[in-house]
């Protein structure tokens, strides 16, 4: 219930008509379950009957996929303005974890500003709504307040509302924060906080306009705090007696706002006749609602997701690119502006790139990645890159960035190649995961013309943004109807480097994986890598795409592909490699790495009878084409599922199940023993282990 805090209803209505006058025509809403449905119906506009029937928990309303709550709902409105004009208003579908939806409205602001250009950030308004205690006490609000002067991450000002409570649930103001102010964290950035009192409806009105006002002159964030309280504890049906007695015996002798605001209408000669007339113009509306039906809205695959329908892929996507695209590509990659100094190692790499593709082998990591980006951007779609590190990449394979040795200024050889009304952004992010992540899947699905990468600088480190990735990244279309075609690099390999720079957790994004929910792949080549970047794109749909990326093999000498696996052919779910030696006896399946270390050795030591599969698409498993690979081997050949990681992590208990199910039993596991970390600390001890897996997958 939002009584207690009433007074955000003018508030909101003031802010909307104020943004207005200032020129924006966009305000996306993010916010938490208190007064949503309120909201809903007095500022959106939302059908009372459409409410009713979520209250009735009508399971043929309006449900498509799993759905959710009613407070968890999105929903979007035009309202008609004076002079013909319009503005458009969203409420983002948020989970019940506070302050997640802040950098997702962020997100989509400043995708929506992107497309506008110059005037973006003066039509697109984020407006986030807040309780004291989320505002103090969850991190992500820092780290979203953070990102509001960052070049990749600006969107010329928030609008913060925060409804001071005087209590979190059942928490105590001074058992919740240590600072004076709940709104204190919010001057880590110098953003103006205006405190007003919930009962003074006209001075919380002033201070939302002067607020507005603020943004709109100088493009950055601030708050207005409203002190205020709940009426019933934390829900009608809570006993804030057990814990805040005191309080609530002076709440329960408070008269509501509007009889406050009653006794001041009639002082100032507002008739009472007119007042009643107001307020049984009310009950009858809503007496009638009650009686009348849902009206079905549609609120999926709508304007820039017109084009766009749910599904998964049920046939491979041509993404194969023509030869003299991409020796044309090369060579506008190569080239620099006049007079930039590269750095001489910067330079060398060029035109080793570019001497790769003339003669069409040996071709990289980095150098295909460069080329499946170019690609898209030639063919008129926007590229978005986002992370830590990601212009030069950690492991420095990348250098989308290039310096000028001597300026220090920089150039985007990719940004040269796109398309009239293509774009390449590249942008380093601050150090964090939640927030950046939130922003990026913001962006995605408010963009879906533009291909949005987040990449972690160490998969590891993802579990960061553990919230994103559950509740909206592998969750919102089932929950929302809000599909996203985000694309998370997670670098992943065990190298010896410990238990912090090893494992993306291949095993939990697998746990998450159900009804065509996500991709989950582990491109083995730099072909494979092209060939799915370019397909996320073409695809007639949208589904976030997790890709465990490699670290050692950016650099190793037979990890590349030839140009001719460019100009042909398109992304493989599994890639069967016939025994070099011998007949088949055993086959070897696996993902990933650790397919480098099998095939070396079989060259190496003649290994006979060996055959190796690999999965490169974890999920959708591509369980027809796997069973046909494995029904074509003799009878009584032995299978193994050989992976560098431990049993109970990497991809074992996700494809033991499955193989099960085509072989008629769980093939042999090889690989570490089940532990608590990912990865030994011992750079000996582990490549002691990775040489065990490996002898014992070949039976040496």
């Amino acid at each position: 219930s939002l009584e207690g805090g009433d007074v955000l209803i003018p508030l909101l209505d003031a802010a909307v008509k104020k943004a207005a006058s200032l020129g924006v025509t966009d305000i996306v809403f993010g916010m938490p379950h208190r007064g949503r449905l309120n909201v809903l119906a007095n500022i959106f506009g939302m059908p009372y009957e459409n409410l009713f029937a979520e209250f009735a928990d009508n399971a043929e309303y309006g449900v498509v996929g799993e759905g959710d709550v009613k407070y968890h709902k999105g929903y979007s409105e035009d309202l008609a303005l004076a002079g013909n004009r319009s503005l458009h208003l969203t409420l983002t579908a948020n989970p019940s974890h506070l302050e997640a939806i802040d950098p997702v409205v962020e997100g989509k602001c400043r995708a929506r500003q992107d497309r506008l250009g110059e005037s973006g950030e003066g039509r697109v308004l984020p407006l986030l709504i807040h309780g004291d205690a989320a505002f103090s006490g969850q991190g992500v609000v820092a780290e979203t307040l953070n990102l509001s002067q960052l070049a990749g991450y600006r969107t010329g000002g928030t609008l913060h509302i925060v409804l001071n409570n005087q209590i979190g649930f059942t928490t105590a103001a001074a058992d919740a924060r240590s600072s004076q102010y709940a709104t204190d964290v919010a001057t880590m950035v110098k953003a103006p906080v205006f405190h007003v009192y919930g009962d003074d409806a006209e001075a919380v009105v002033h201070a939302t306009e002067l607020a507005l006002s603020y943004r709109d002159r100088y493009r950055k964030d601030v708050v207005v705090e409203v002190i205020c309280y709940r009426r019933h504890g934390h829900n009608e049906g809570d006993e804030p007696y057990f814990t805040q007695p005191l309080m609530y015996e002076q709440i329960k002798l408070r008269p509501q706002l509007h009889t406050l605001y009653e006794v001041e209408l009639l002082a100032g000669g507002f008739g009472e006749q007119e007042l009643k007339a107001i307020e049984a113009e009310v009950t009858e509306h809503i007496r009638q609602a009650s009686e009348r039906d849902a009206v079905p809205v549609e609120s999926a695959f709508l304007a820039r997701w017109s084009g766009m329908k749910p599904g998964v892929a049920k046939a491979p996507v041509q993404s194969a690119v023509g030869l003299q695209t991409i020796l044309d590509l090369s060579e506008r990659l190569s080239v620099l502006p006049d007079g930039f100094t590269p750095h001489p190692k910067v330079a060398a790499l060029l035109h080793k790139r570019r001497e790769a593709v003339l003669k069409g082998g040996a071709l990289d990591w980095g150098n295909v990645e460069t080329l499946a980006l170019a690609s898209l951007l030639a063919e008129g779609i926007p590229v978005r890159l986002s992370g830590q590190d990601v212009r030069r990449s950690t492991f420095s394979h990348r250098h989308a960035a290039l310096f000028d040795q001597q300026t220090g200024n920089a150039c985007f050889p990719l940004a040269a190649v796109a398309a009239a009304g293509a774009s390449f952004r590249a942008y380093d992010s601050m150090l964090a995961e939640y927030s950046v992540l939130g922003f990026d899947y913001g962006y995605s699905i408010e963009a879906p013309e533009a291909l949005t990468i987040w990449e972690a600088q160490y998969g590891d480190f993802a579990n960061g943004a553990q919230v994103i990735i559950d509740q909206f990244i592998a969750s919102g279309e089932a929950k929302w109807e809000r599909s996203s075609g985000l694309v998370l690099m997670l670098p992943h390999g065990y190298e010896g480097q410990g238990a912090e720079h090893s494992s993306a957790r291949i095993e939990r994004f697998l746990a998450l994986s159900a009804a065509g929910n996500l991709q989950v792949v582990y491109p083995s080549t730099p072909a494979q890598l092209f060939h799915v970047l370019r397909r996320q794109m073409l695809q007639s749909f949208r589904k976030p795409l997790v890709l465990f990326t490699p670290k050692s093999l950016l650099r190793h000498p037979v990890c590349v592909s030839k140009l001719e696996e460019l100009t042909s052919g398109h992304f493989q779910e599994v890639i069967a490699e016939p025994a070099p030696f011998g007949e088949v006896q055993q086959v070897l399946i696996c993902t990933g790495k650790i397919y480098y270390d099998l095939s070396e050795r079989i060259r190496a030591q003649e290994v006979k009878g060996t055959a190796l599969l690999r999965i490169e698409q974890l999920y959708p498993l591509a369980l027809d084409q796997l069973r046909g690979e494995l029904q074509r081997y003799p009878g009584g050949t032995r299978f193994s599922w050989v992976q560098e990681e431990p049993q109970n992590m990497g991809a074992w208990r996700f494809m033991s199940q499955a193989l099960a199910e085509i072989l008629g039993a769980a093939p042999r596991y090889v690989g570490r023993p089940e532990a608590a970390a990912p990865a030994s600390g011992s750079h000996r001890l582990d490549r002691v282990e990775q040489e065990r897996i490996v002898k014992e997958a070949l039976n040496l």
